[in-house]
């Protein structure tokens, strides 16, 4: 078959992760011809024993330090881009997005280095059924536009995950039923560490960045969609999505910028992802294969020091963008209209300033996607489904 699927791994330590997900397609039989690993690192980590990894797993695949990214910019003629992606930053996925988009994959994986697959999941093979389903499911909204991801047992845990506004919490939810025929991207969700903002870390009482409060399987049931006009929190480090989606899902610059705003790349591009499905009549569907994170112990406060400078910023990104680009016809021509929504506000928020360079590194992106694949983001590009 045909290599058609780009798994993406961010990664400076626990990269034995992938001989994991590669035993797991073993095991359930799904063809390790149609993946590609690229491992994204630096010039200080064991790129080597990467290599050497993939070798011995019988993995096609590249890894990526600080180095090889630059040279590859250049030889793809998109040197002048290489701002888009910062350094040692979890943002650096967006490398990974350049490079399937270059080199024409149908689907992408993303995966963090701290997961492993369950094992009673067919990784890959779930999640390319998630991404093929049509037929009835799970609808979940609430009173305050956003869904908890985590809904099904909050209850129990009280739980909210990294990125959901404060001031969308203690909604009401409500449970139907849709029709969906065209998922663009499957978002896996995790047991054991919740993926928590550092201030529910403190608030569970944990100071080592991760949490007291644990999830297992038991703690999820049915999958599920956000109903149309619904946000979400979409975590990258269990992952999936169609090629179509690139223009719209840049993993935004963090950790690297004025603001020392960080952990927030797939946070905001889960919510640029999300309206640019619901103005394209597509759908981010959620729940199973689980993966199991083990995220390792750091100091919340850390963690609390990155996210503190857009903590108000996130309250309100998605007000901003919620209306951009109605009319639009394609992912590129939504996320330009959001660009646009993003550089042209007037708002007086802490750090309000970082969304204007937000904005302006988004309209870099589709002008990089534009260079590396010409016609693709084009004004006169073909609409997203055709």
């Amino acid at each position: 078959m045909t290599r058609d699927i780009c798994v993406i791994v961010p990664t400076i330590r626990e990269y034995e992760c992938v001989r994991a997900y590669a035993e797991n397609a073993r095991e359930h039989g799904f063809d390790l011809d149609r993946l590609e690993f690229v491992l994204v690192t630096e010039d200080f980590c064991e790129t080597e024993s990467m290599e050497t990894m993939l070798d011995e797993e019988g993995l096609a695949g590249e890894v990526f330090d600080g180095t090889a990214r630059e040279q590859w910019y250049r030889e793809q003629g998109i040197a002048e881009y290489e701002h888009l992606v910062p350094a040692a930053s979890h943002a650096e996925t967006s490398f990974g997005l350049l490079y399937l988009w270059a080199n024409d994959f149908e689907y992408g994986f993303f995966i963090d280095d701290d997961t492993l697959p369950h094992p009673d999941y067919d990784f890959f093979g779930r999640h390319m059924a998630n991404l093929a389903y049509e037929g009835e499911v799970t609808s979940v909204s609430s009173d305050e536009q956003w869904v908890n991801v985590l809904y099904q047992n909050v209850d129990d845990h009280d739980l909210y995950p990294r990125g959901y506004p404060y001031s969308a919490m203690d909604e009401s939810v409500e449970v139907g039923t849709e029709h969906v025929d065209d998922v663009v991207a499957s978002q896996g969700l995790w047991t054991n560490v919740p993926d928590l903002d550092a201030v529910r870390i403190l608030m569970d009482g944990d100071l080592q960045g991760q949490a007291e409060t644990r999830l297992d399987a038991s703690d999820y049931g049915e999958d599920f969609v956000a109903a149309e006009g619904q946000y979400l929190t979409v975590c990258s480090m269990n992952l999936a999505f169609r090629r179509e989606v690139v223009p719209a899902f840049y993993q935004l610059p963090m950790d690297d910028n004025p603001w020392d705003v960080g952990r927030f790349d797939d946070i905001w591009s889960g919510v640029f992802l999300k309206r640019a499905c619901d103005v394209l009549g597509k759908q981010v569907y959620n729940g199973a294969p689980l993966c199991e994170h083990n995220k390792a112990p750091r100091s919340t406060f850390g963690d609390l020091n990155n996210e503190v400078p857009a903590l108000e910023l996130n309250e309100h990104v998605w007000e901003i963008v919620d209306g951009a680009g109605a009319d639009a016809d394609s992912y590129a021509r939504v996320f330009e209209a959001m660009a646009d929504a993003l550089v042209e506000t007037d708002v007086d928020y802490e750090n309000d300033e970082f969304l204007t360079f937000v904005g302006e590194h988004m309209h870099d992106w589709l002008d990089a996607l534009e260079t590396l694949e010409p016609g693709t983001t084009a004004a006169e590009a073909a609409p997203a489904d055709d």
